[in-house]
């Protein structure tokens, strides 16, 4: 939603401020310029990319118009997650997680927390580092280890679509004047035309410099760093659950835990202790 606001303004901003200084809408309309610079920067992209990064960012920008998924109440729910987790392998042993580690789609523990059960890589990261768990593996500095290279592989694919986005938005200014110089050249063949056409011709010529600098800057450069920000939230997300799983794994009871899992959080979306201790509280009986 904050995406969309924040293109309305520059939009209201910067056609208002030219309209409001006289200058006419009509001949910024310009669909042949658009084409020249849209479609070179679309293919661009597609042919500087491998398939996998040109279709990720293309479904990664329906979810940042979404927003992030990640907020307080997000993170009320994990915290309540991983408290009864804990609470079920201390008290019943890692036998009893199985099932529910093996099908997550059908456990009847992750289905009371839907928002986590939807987000289909946290729940493949939890399950992945519990069924560890559950095969014998007691090192928590060989299970921080396998974790950090795993949240630092998935950062790094993230990576690719935002650095390809941003690439975009640093040619799209390039490909403007490309598109200026194409107008340029076209009124060149008009040099025997008088001063009012050639000026009609050379406003459309610099409608190609504005457009790619207003794309730019205006869009896909404020999207490049949105869609930063929406991965870079995922990434906290799982560095959220491995906190927790540390500190279970270093023997820590399932509250302080989770608190330990709470303190990855940043301060805008960190719930509070009591507001975490209530939520858990508030649970319905572990049922294996």
């Amino acid at each position: 939603m904050f995406v969309i606001v924040g293109l309305l303004i520059v939009i209201g901003c910067v056609l208002g401020g030219y309209l409001g200084a006289g200058g006419k809408f009509g001949i910024l309309i310009q669909p042949l310029e658009l084409v020249i610079i849209g479609g070179s920067a679309l293919g661009a992209f597609v042919a500087g990319n491998p398939k996998v990064v040109v279709t990720r960012a293309f479904s990664a920008f329906g979810a940042l118009l979404k927003g992030s998924r990640y907020g307080k109440e997000s993170y009320l729910e994990l915290m309540s997650l991983l408290f009864v987790i804990f609470k079920l392998l201390r008290t019943k042993g890692p036998l009893a997680l199985e099932p529910h580690i093996e099908k997550p789609e059908e456990s009847s523990i992750f289905q009371q927390f839907p928002i986590f059960h939807k987000d289909h890589h946290a729940v493949d990261f939890l399950c992945d580092y519990l069924r560890l768990l559950t095969l014998g593996t007691d090192s928590p500095h060989i299970m921080e280890d396998l974790m950090n290279e795993e949240i630092e592989t998935h950062h790094l694919e993230q990576q690719q679509i935002t650095k390809a986005v941003q690439n975009v938005a640093d040619g799209l200014p390039a490909l403007g004047i490309v598109a200026a110089v194409l107008g340029v050249i076209k009124t060149m063949t008009h040099i025997s035309e008088p001063p009012e056409v050639l000026g009609g011709l050379i406003a459309m010529a610099l409608v190609g410099t504005f457009l790619g600098v207003f794309m730019a800057y205006g869009f896909v450069a404020p999207t490049a760093n949105a869609l930063k920000s929406t991965y870079e939230a995922e990434g906290r997300y799982l560095a959220c659950i491995k906190a927790g799983l540390l500190a279970h794994m270093h023997g820590y009871a399932p509250a302080v835990a989770v608190e330990f899992a709470r303190k990855a959080l940043l301060s805008n979306v960190r719930p509070s202790f009591l507001e975490v201790e209530q939520t858990c509280s508030e649970l319905p009986p572990i049922s294996a």
